[in-house]
């Protein structure tokens, strides 16, 4: 069986290290010694000025909501995970849906000023796979109109823009550290902002909104994490390089596998060092996925439509038709994609791809493969030689 996800998880040894000093200490959560040593090394890894360890990347949006006084309408992207809308629907707003770019699957900047109202508060918009926004544009349109930034960068971990963390952009950003990432804490998330009172104003209430242990200085709620899971983090933090590198290995491999599949991939942004999260397939036709799904799935090897479906038609937001995103949802595909796959498994899948679409040798490459892209996967069959 191929799952399309597995978790990295270090030598048991490396753990339990860390395990037997909490038992040795007796100190399980509330801001422990392990969570405030993950937060200091995040922070010199990401070169990044300030951020919060919480719980999980759904705290980190709603902790972001309320931190910001967020009121009345919230514009935000159909294309992401549900908690993108339902923290935003949980923390008493409306979300307004705006199209995606057909090129990215990003938040069209184009389509959001259209949407702004004397309502609108702010923009949530979600940096789709890891590539990020339009991230100059929202900004420009934000200070237009004086509302602010919230970025869902739950994709992002290791992803630069303009050579800076994509952390450090819009008002507040959040991040997920779920298993299912490419850096994980099993559970776990983080909020980042430039803003020193900003960000202690969250580290208040993250802990209940406690300002000493008989004092309250903000409304808070519990979105702590543990020293288990700061144990984790730390473990994993050790190894991110190897993981980034090695799912840009497979990530080449496939694009280099799949470059006559009719199907295309998001443009990626020009100020791009990218973390290759997810390996995205947009088919040509809805039912070239279905197909490619249903052979894939009969082989035991699992992929995910994600995301499906679009988040404006969720049960609980008024149902907003976006013909983009309608499109997109109904032919993304994203194939497997984990630290242990092998070439060998990236040959199995693609071969069972190609197969469903009667392969023709003699098609040209899809101008879709960014040529940056096309010049690392050259590069790359140079030095690898099919083993990983």
């Amino acid at each position: 069986m191929i799952p399309v996800t597995k978790p990295f998880l270090p030598k048991v040894k490396e753990y339990d290290d860390y395990v037997n000093s909490i038992w040795e200490r007796q100190w399980l959560t509330n801001n422990g010694p392990l969570v405030n040593e993950l937060e200091l090394k995040l922070k010199e890894y990401l070169d990044v000025k300030h951020l919060l360890y919480v719980s999980n990347g759904t705290m980190a949006l709603q902790l972001a909501i309320k931190a910001l006084g967020l009121t009345g309408e919230i514009i935000t992207t159909p294309f992401s995970f549900v908690a993108t809308t339902s923290s935003i629907v949980w923390q008493g707003c409306t979300p307004v849906f705006t199209d995606i770019d057909p090129e990215t699957f990003n938040i069209d900047p184009r389509k959001i000023e259209e949407a702004i109202t004397p309502e609108t508060s702010a923009i949530v918009a979600t940096h789709v796979y890891g590539n990020p926004c339009d991230i100059d544009a929202i900004q420009a349109i934000a200070s237009r109109h004086n509302i602010k930034v919230i970025y869902d960068a739950a994709h992002c971990f290791g992803t630069k823009y303009k050579n800076r963390s994509v952390y450090e952009y819009g008002d507040i950003s959040t991040t997920s550290f779920h298993a299912t990432k490419l850096f994980h804490s099993i559970e776990g998330g983080a909020v980042f902002t430039q803003c020193p009172e900003l960000l202690k104003k969250m580290a208040f209430m993250r802990n209940f909104g406690h300002n000493g242990p008989n004092e309250f200085t903000e409304l808070g709620i519990n979105a702590k994490n543990s020293e288990f899971h700061a144990a984790m983090g730390l473990c994993n933090l050790k190894h991110v390089d190897e993981i980034l590198e090695k799912r840009k290995k497979l990530s080449l491999y496939y694009w280099q596998k799949l470059q006559y599949l009719q199907a295309k991939y998001p443009r990626l942004n020009n100020d791009l060092d990218y973390n290759y999260a997810y390996f995205p397939v947009l088919f040509d036709t809805k039912e070239l996925m279905q197909q490619c799904l249903t052979a894939l799935e009969g082989e035991k090897i699992y992929c995910r439509r994600y995301f499906y479906p679009s988040l404006a038609s969720l049960p609980y937001v008024n149902y907003t038709f976006l013909p983009v995103c309608e499109s997109v949802v109904e032919r993304i595909l994203c194939l497997p994609l984990y630290h242990t796959l092998t070439f060998s498994d990236l040959d199995l899948i693609t071969r069972i791809i190609l197969r469903v679409q009667n392969y023709l040798p003699d098609q040209t490459i899809k101008e879709e493969v960014p040529i940056a892209i096309a010049q690392e996967i050259v590069r790359m069959l140079y030095t690898v030689n099919g083993k990983v």
